[in-house]
């Protein structure tokens, strides 16, 4: 018999499980990547610097972080830089979404760890085709 309350059941999101870690220190920024991204079908969490997103990415396995550069405390060039020495954490791929534009800004991502650079402020089917990509999922 079928209860007329409950809903339909749905084909999860191939995204369902993927978790990112969001780190910058504009509250605004991360509202806005977290918004596109749980729409998306990903699991956000935030940091609001890079000593937040080491512990944070310490304690919970994500499957992309993506990383501002200019911010206090660590910026996201040394919070690359840890996450790549560090055996636990090493494997998890890195997109730095900056407002650098400085002819070597992406050079010296790169360098840190960056897997992918994207220049501020990022449209939001760009962020979400770059984050399906980067976490293994189709893009269609």
């Amino acid at each position: 018999m079928n209860d007329p309350v409950s809903p339909e059941p749905t084909l999860p999101d191939p995204a369902t499980g993927k978790r990112v870690l969001v780190t910058d220190d504009a509250v605004t920024i991360r509202l806005y990547y977290r918004q596109v991204l749980e729409a998306a079908g990903f699991f956000v969490d935030e940091a609001v610097n890079g000593v937040e997103a080491i512990e944070r990415a310490l304690c919970i396995p994500f499957d992309l972080l993506i990383v501002d550069i200019n911010m206090s405390l660590m910026d996201g060039l040394r919070l690359l830089r840890l996450v790549r020495q560090d055996t636990a954490l090493q494997s998890i791929p890195a997109l730095v979404i900056s407002t650098e534009t400085r002819e070597n800004a992406q050079r010296v991502a790169y360098e840190a760890g960056a897997n992918f650079f994207m220049v501020k402020p990022v449209a939001p089917d760009a962020l979400i085709r770059v984050v399906r990509f980067m976490t293994g999922i189709e893009n269609r």
